[in-house]
């Protein structure tokens, strides 16, 4: 039996943070969700490379609302060694890593720190040695 004093924690990939108001269900996701630096990151590139002002707005909207909510895991020394076996895993499936970088770099963070990855998003991170992958339901276009 769990202990019910041991919170779930889990990091949430920047496409779930995106999506986070819209999740039809958030039991799917852990009791203490997490993000990383590279995160912060990958947000912070959407305002400047929006194509007009309204989606310049929501994005900007969208990484003000993760810096406020959440406190970043650092891609640090043990990220860093981790992305060295995220990078291999890739390569044996056949897939870039350079294509897809801040996933691996979001993927070494959970490898580094031993926590489970939720993502709306698994095929992107699918092959990769060490990391639990817990997929969240996608919200429904529209």
């Amino acid at each position: 039996m769990t202990d019910p004093r041991i919170v779930a924690r889990g990091i949430l990939d920047t496409s779930t943070v995106i999506l986070l108001g819209r999740l039809a269900d958030d039991t799917a996701l852990p009791d203490e969700p997490l993000i990383t630096a590279v995160t912060l990151a990958e947000l912070s590139v959407g305002p400047l490379v929006a194509s007009d002002e309204s989606e310049r707005a929501a994005r900007q909207a969208h990484l003000q609302q993760a810096e406020a909510d959440f406190d970043p895991l650092p891609f640090d020394a043990a990220a860093a060694r981790a992305f060295g076996r995220v990078a291999a895993s890739r390569r044996q499936t056949g897939r870039k890593t350079s294509a897809r970088s801040y996933d691996a770099m979001i993927a070494a963070t959970a490898v580094a720190n031993a926590l489970p990855l939720y993502t709306c998003n698994p095929a992107d991170f699918s092959g990769i040695d060490d990391l639990e992958v817990m997929p969240i339901p996608a919200p429904a276009l529209g």
